[in-house]
């Protein structure tokens, strides 16, 4: 195994470049050199020497993506997976997208919204990317500091706040959260920061919010408290609800024994973190495989996300993406299906 690390702005615009791709592509539905292979590829296009796109270093798709690239080669004959931090569900779709990347860990809502060519992929549905599992559920967290003058959410207009790295499914939700209560672009002022960065910007008084979508309990946040009085904004119920109502988010309570320094449940949103896969170039077999060593040796892995990695959760937020050929089988197998 091996960690490629490289800079988001080494994209050189990728993302926006989909649609650019898309319109560039073989409108007889070949399945070429480029991107957009469809589901599936000719065998000579699948490759055995994966990427996989994770998150920024301070959340957890990066650790758990490390973990994972272990699993898959210490478990799969001649399988070398390298994985890399990045700005997380857009850029590690994007990058499946132009065949760069196989892998990728990817908010479910943005993988959905890739495969229908909307929000951040409008004009460039994403037609190679295979659902392999949904691993843990994610959790909004709307995060400040005591004594700031944040109480709730409608607090944040005028505020400035880090709404999630470029190309996270974090922007999104935050966008959705903010919209949701009358708070629009202009009104406050964002900072597009990974999630490291935006609790660094926070703990310097450098802005007075950060949200971003995570799974829960993260280390990170706990490392904060240490030093800091820190606090989860809640969401009224009847805002939430009506949020999930108009998207893929769930309503979700934050537990008080998810983190030392909460005393109530924090009502947030939710989606699922999951494990996508290139059906241009992972082919059916090493799927089948991934997707079995996902599940068989998720004991394996040191994130506390670990106990939440099972068949059951396995389908969770898939919505309109694709089972790859490869997971398919597994879970038919399993009577999943």
């Amino acid at each position: 195994m091996r960690m490629r690390r490289r800079s988001f702005a080494a994209l050189g615009g990728s993302i926006l470049g989909l649609g650019v791709l898309a319109a560039c592509g073989d409108s007889s539905g070949g399945d070429g050199d480029g991107g957009g292979g469809g589901n599936g590829g000719g065998d000579g296009d699948f490759v055995t020497d994966l990427t996989f796109g994770t998150g920024g270093t301070g959340g957890v798709y990066y650790p758990l993506g490390g973990e994972y690239a272990g699993i898959y080669e210490d478990n799969i004959d001649d399988l070398t997976v390298n994985y890399t931090d990045s700005g997380a569900s857009v850029e590690n779709i994007g990058m499946i997208f132009q065949e760069e990347w196989q892998l990728g860990i990817v908010q479910s809502d943005t993988a959905n919204a890739a495969v229908n060519g909307a929000d951040d992929f409008e004009g460039a549905q994403v037609d190679n990317l295979g659902w392999i599992a949904a691993l843990y559920p994610e959790a909004a967290h709307l995060v400040t500091l005591e004594g700031g003058g944040i109480e709730s959410v409608e607090d944040l207009e005028g505020a400035r706040i880090a709404v999630g790295d470029v190309g996270s499914g974090t922007r999104a939700a935050s966008d959705a959260i903010l919209a949701a209560y009358g708070i629009e672009e202009g009104d406050y002022e964002p900072f597009e920061q990974d999630f490291s960065s935006s609790l660094d910007l926070l703990r310097d008084g450098n802005i007075d919010a950060s949200i971003f979508v995570v799974g829960t309990p993260t280390g990170a946040l706990g490392d904060l408290a240490a030093t800091n009085d820190v606090k989860l904004i809640s969401l009224d119920e009847e805002t939430a609800q009506q949020i999930a109502d108009e998207t893929l988010y769930d309503v979700y309570s934050i537990e008080p024994d998810s983190y030392d320094f909460l005393t109530e449940p924090v009502t947030t949103l939710s989606v699922a973190a999951a494990l996508v896969a290139s059906t241009s170039q992972v082919s059916p077999d090493v799927a089948y495989e991934i997707t079995a060593a996902t599940f068989d040796q998720a004991e394996q892995i040191t994130l506390p996300q670990s106990e939440l990695i099972t068949h059951d959760y396995a389908l969770f937020g898939q919505g309109d993406v694709p089972l790859h050929p490869g997971a398919e089988q597994y879970y038919e197998e399993q009577g999943l299906l």
